[in-house]
């Protein structure tokens, strides 16, 4: 890759991370293909999720039971 277009270093951080948030919006499913392994990961993750139903807990549920830690 060759130099960029503009200088980014003028940049503050959270502009720049701005600016990347902005350049993944910007990518399609096509621009960014799974590898072999990610796929084969994906179908089994689905699989289970049609066999066995929705599983875990809300976030609400989990962030009180971790507050609720320093309760005690």
């Amino acid at each position: 890759m060759g130099d960029p277009a503009f200088d980014i270093t003028g940049l503050t951080p959270h502009e720049r991370l701005e600016l990347i948030e902005h350049l993944w919006d910007s990518l399609t499913p096509q621009d960014v293909p799974l590898t072999e392994a990610q796929q084969e990961e994906l179908q089994r993750r689905l699989e289970r999720l049609e066999r066995d139903g929705v599983s875990g807990r809300s976030w609400d549920e989990v962030e009180r039971r971790v507050r609720g830690r320093g309760r005690r």
